[in-house]
């Protein structure tokens, strides 16, 4: 069972009383962007065999939506952060170099 702390209440939740949102961190394109560029939001999502970093929300607690970094093969937890960060935070980087030195960065 995936199990994630919500950064907001300091909740450890169980996935079921969490709501997934997708891949984290992804440019929004607004009025007057291109068909490419929309496109592009809708449909181009990684879906990657390692490290991802995601969106959360705590559906059955405070309600607030949060990032979480994790491995998707393993489901070992990384960190979560508020959702309103644009890049992952320092200290869940270096967590993430320090079990896995081969990684470059978002994958």
């Amino acid at each position: 069972m995936l199990l994630l702390t919500c950064p907001y209440c300091g909740v450890a939740a169980e996935e079921t009383e969490l709501a997934p949102g997708g891949e984290a961190h992804l440019k929004r394109h607004g009025p007057g962007s291109g068909d490419e560029d929309f496109a592009g939001y809708l449909f181009g999502r990684r879906n990657p065999k390692g490290v991802h970093f995601e969106r959360w929300r705590h559906a059955f607690g405070c309600g607030k939506w949060f990032h979480a970094a994790r491995c998707t093969v393993t489901l070992e937890v990384f960190g979560t952060y508020p959702a309103q960060t644009t890049e992952p935070p320092a200290d869940i980087v270096a967590a993430i170099r320090a079990k896995r030195p081969d990684w470059e960065g978002r994958e």
